[in-house]
């Protein structure tokens, strides 16, 4: 009699585990959804570890009103003392801090896993110097420091690196830099002689600090991955954009993806692919300085279409205005702009405020002030992306599969 009761709890465990939720969309292209874990009752150590898989029920990292963190429901299979002391254990291995650059992202996605963030003391003396304490043990523990290194850069940055020593200092087992925004990206490379490649250095930083792994969203170029020498998780933020697009009651036949500059056009294609493989076009321009550029040319056919341009970051909105400009010049009806990272410095809002855009697309990788937004704006969290890779890197899965890190190019 134990026997069937312990199968009915398992079957129903399954079966309540086996339909993902999808949502319609409001045109037809291929979707990049998140899929949900499917957690398997075969075998105890796994069945405990669907009890983190009940918070995958939370939407864009808001947890129900009527809902208590870190109060769970086991299934049936999993009421002997021995397993709920496991389950429990499992619970204090995964450890997620935040350092002080977005502290609300950092609490969608401790959400997202139906986790407290962890408690952490940082300040800064009179003279500017940062001072982190850890406020519990993380001894033996897997410990993920979500801190993006956005303006002030060098502030972050340092903040982020002496969290990595407050950790390494304090014996956790492993320490993952969570990097939404990658500062530095952008000097990847030499284009002139005597020029430092400060996107190595920063590298090289994080690595020394002790750092075992980085998971890092949408770097400004792929060889920035190359630059470390320990395991580098990359994930895009093209699949929640993707998402947001997919409810808006736009015909895929009047769409044409732009990319704003050459350097682009592979994210471009990418995103293109993905609304039914929608027509591209590229924006041809001449940078004479840094965040300066001039426009000169289109390349392809926007007259009359829905035009949706695609870069990783807006910086000073230079390059995007223009080519929205241009893109108006041309005859397209109206111009989206998305992006992963919205940096926004002077005079980034008044050029994206100026009604060349209908909307300006970006997410939440960077904390967006009161003080910058504007109509035209929507922000959109990466929480539950970055939650569902959390997971699968402390469960030892694959994130190496769309949406997760994949950008389907050819």
């Amino acid at each position: 009699m134990p026997s069937t009761a312990t199968s009915a709890a398992t079957s129903a465990a399954s079966s309540s585990l086996a339909s993902p939720r999808r949502r319609s969309s409001g045109f037809p292209f291929r979707r990049c959804e998140l899929t949900p874990r499917r957690a398997s009752v075969a075998a105890a150590p796994v069945a405990v570890r669907c009890k983190l898989a009940d918070p995958l029920r939370y939407s864009n990292g808001a947890v129900p009103c009527n809902s208590i963190l870190n109060e769970r429901i086991l299934p049936g299979v999993l009421t002997t003392p021995y397993l709920q002391e496991m389950s429990s254990k499992n619970d204090m291995r995964l450890r997620i801090f935040s350092g002080t650059s977005n502290p609300a992202l950092s609490q969608e996605i401790a959400n997202y896993l139906g986790l407290e963030l962890g408690k952490i003391k940082i300040k800064r003396f009179a003279d500017g110097e940062i001072y982190v304490q850890l406020q519990e043990s993380v001894r033996g523990c897997d410990v993920f420091l979500v801190q993006p290194t956005c303006p002030p850069a060098n502030e972050n940055l340092m903040e982020l690196l002496i969290m990595i020593d407050a950790c390494r200092r304090a014996s956790a087992k492993n320490i993952t830099a969570v990097i939404p925004y990658f500062g530095y990206a952008r000097a990847d490379r030499k284009t002139q002689g005597r020029e430092s490649i400060a996107a190595k250095l920063v590298a090289n930083m994080i690595t020394e600090a002790g750092a075992n792994r980085v998971l890092a969203c949408d770097l400004h170029s792929g060889q920035s991955m190359g630059y470390f020498d320990i395991p580098v998780d990359h994930v895009y933020g093209q699949p929640v954009i993707l998402d947001y697009l997919a409810s808006k009651t736009i015909c895929s036949n009047d769409l044409v993806v732009v990319s704003p500059d050459v350097g682009g056009v592979a994210r471009a294609r990418a995103f293109a692919k993905k609304l039914s493989d929608a027509p591209l076009a590229i924006v041809d321009k001449r940078r004479h300085g840094h965040n300066v550029a001039e426009v000169m040319n289109l390349i392809g056919d926007v007259r009359g279409k829905v035009a949706v341009m695609v870069d990783d970051m807006i910086d000073t909105a230079g390059t995007i205005a223009k080519g929205a400009e241009l893109l108006h010049h041309e005859g397209a009806r109206e111009v989206y702009a998305c992006s992963t990272h919205a940096v926004f410095s002077p005079p980034a809002i008044e050029r994206l405020s100026s009604g060349l855009f209908q909307e300006v697309i970006i997410t939440n990788t960077i904390p967006v002030l009161e003080q910058k937004s504007f109509p035209q704006l929507t922000v959109l969290s990466v929480a539950n992306l970055l939650g569902e890779t959390i997971w699968r890197v402390h469960d030892d899965c694959s994130v190496g599969r769309e949406p997760y890190s994949s950008l389907d190019i050819d």
